[in-house]
């Protein structure tokens, strides 16, 4: 069985086209700035990475420990066949940037040197780790960006403010090289 991410590049332009005529309402400038990553993406996002089951949304709040060991993981929702190094740039996402939107790279040269004690990305998927993180950060952005523009106030959806996101999107847009995430 193969499940397709319902939110890559294809599912990213449904909720950009529920989103973009308000994009500006969120932050000024935003639809020409997220116009200018789909450009981007579409000419080069990566191909031919290794690729398989990812769980495309492995947030802190989807983590259970008990101490430092690792107890369980839930929320398998939007787990598909995708590229590993893309879930490994949605941990970074997740699990590496501050409250006041900063990365930490001691946190980032944590999640990279433990994944790679499993694993080894590849030098591909390492080079295409900045273009993954960013799309990542789309990702999550348009999610939050689509509920924060369509759901109404007191929903049942909590609704997320998206602006964290578009900073980190900012963040990945200007990394020159993978070691800027910790990567060895």
């Amino acid at each position: 069985m193969q499940r397709p991410n319902a939110l890559a590049i294809d599912g990213w332009r449904k909720l950009w086209a529920a989103s973009r005529d308000r994009a500006d309402e969120v932050e000024p400038g935003l639809a020409a700035e997220v116009d200018a990553d789909f450009l981007d993406f579409e000419r080069n996002w990566p191909a031919g990475l290794p690729q398989g089951i990812i769980h495309a949304d492995l947030f802190p709040d989807n983590v259970f420990f008990l101490g430092e060991k690792l107890s369980g993981l839930i929320d398998f929702y939007f787990a598909c066949d995708d590229l590993y190094a893309y879930d490994v740039a949605t941990c970074l996402n997740a699990w590496c940037f501050e409250k006041d939107f900063s990365f930490n790279l001691t946190k980032g040269t944590a999640l990279l040197a433990g994944y790679q004690s499993v694993r080894p990305l590849e030098g591909d998927e390492k080079a295409a780790l900045p273009m993954l993180a960013r799309g990542s950060a789309l990702r999550f952005m348009l999610t939050r960006l689509y509920d924060w523009l369509t759901i109404p106030n007191g929903g049942l959806v909590m609704k997320r403010d998206p602006t964290e996101y578009i900073r980190r999107m900012r963040f990945h847009r200007a990394i020159k090289s993978p070691s800027e995430y910790g990567l060895t």
